[in-house]
């Protein structure tokens, strides 16, 4: 009996492995994220850091809460506009671009600005910081805490986004944990029962029909 040609190839194909799904979400995912990284622009990030320093009529414990609150209005309207003047950009871009980090430690303020350009990036931080400092100094007498200039932002020599491996590294796990659950929750085949086959008559059988005849 001559086996049908589709139905052989339909059978090995289900017979496909597992692992042939998380193997092939694996490297979509590599490649789309390798292409992701390698066609994107990077961007670099500028830090500036300024310190809240307390005058005779105050302490540390001062200094330290009024840098927590000079983080927080660091990206407010009334500082981003004068910033805008130094930096060259307007208001909306520093404000998508810089962001701001205090420590409870530390009575410090750090400005980050992330741009594509190198320069630029040093430039926003610098403008903030000062425009900051500037504001702050503008109400010591009634604070009495000085807000002083701790480290200028220099033009970053490296990148800070990712690089195109590890895009590629990110975007095959995700590809991968997409594979298995697309396993997980797919649909289970049931157990099919094998057609029944011909039956041929043995030799008594046969004998039998023959002699009746």
């Amino acid at each position: 009996m001559t086996e049908n040609p589709s139905r052989t190839h339909l059978a090995r194909t289900r017979v496909l492995p597992p692992w042939t799904l998380l193997a092939a979400g694996a490297v979509l995912g590599g490649v789309l994220g390798g292409a992701y990284g390698t066609f994107t622009s990077p961007t670099y990030t500028a830090t500036s850091y300024v310190v809240a320093v307390p005058t005779e009529k105050s302490d540390p414990a001062s200094a330290l809460g009024f840098a927590q609150a000079y983080g927080r209005v660091a990206t407010q309207l009334a500082v981003l506009a004068d910033a805008q003047v130094w930096a060259g950009v307007p208001v909306s871009t520093l404000r998508k671009s810089v962001q701001t980090a205090t420590s409870p430690d530390a009575p410090m303020v750090a400005v980050s600005a992330t741009s594509s350009r190198r320069d630029l990036a040093a430039d926003m931080a610098n403008a903030v910081a000062r425009s900051l400092t500037r504001h702050a100094n503008d109400t010591k007498g009634s604070t009495h805490v000085e807000l002083l200039q701790f480290s200028r932002a220099v033009k970053p020599t490296e990148p800070s986004s990712a690089s195109a491996a590890v895009t590629g590294l990110v975007g095959a796990s995700a590809g991968g944990l997409l594979g298995g659950l697309v396993l997980l929750v797919r649909p289970r085949r049931g157990t099919e029962e094998p057609a029944p086959s011909a039956s041929v008559p043995g030799p008594a059988v046969a004998a039998d029909a023959h002699g009746q005849l």
